[in-house]
């Protein structure tokens, strides 16, 4: 079951957001659930300890290249979509 939550984030990054999205073929509310169930797999003791922390670091300050590599991509967006049919 889905729920409904209210964030409030500055406009271009919603608008990077929504971008990144589209090219990527689903919805800004599943991507942000990706990347939280992303995030909350394991416990990670700090928000440095984050496998992203780096790359948000970077992208806060304007200077992040990302070049996705299409196997992996593939591959995760295959098992996200597995997860959710288990539910």
């Amino acid at each position: 079951m889905d729920t409904k939550i209210t964030l409030s984030f500055n406009s271009e990054v919603i608008a990077n957001a929504k971008e990144f999205a589209n090219s990527h073929n689903i919805s800004l509310s599943r991507l942000t659930e990706f990347i939280y169930s992303q995030l909350t797999l394991k416990n990670y003791p700090s928000l440095d300890d984050l496998p992203i922390s780096e790359w948000v670091s970077m992208v806060s300050e304007g200077e992040a290249i990302y070049k996705p590599i299409k196997e992996a991509r593939k591959k995760t967006k295959d098992e996200y979509y597995a997860s959710r049919k288990k539910k």
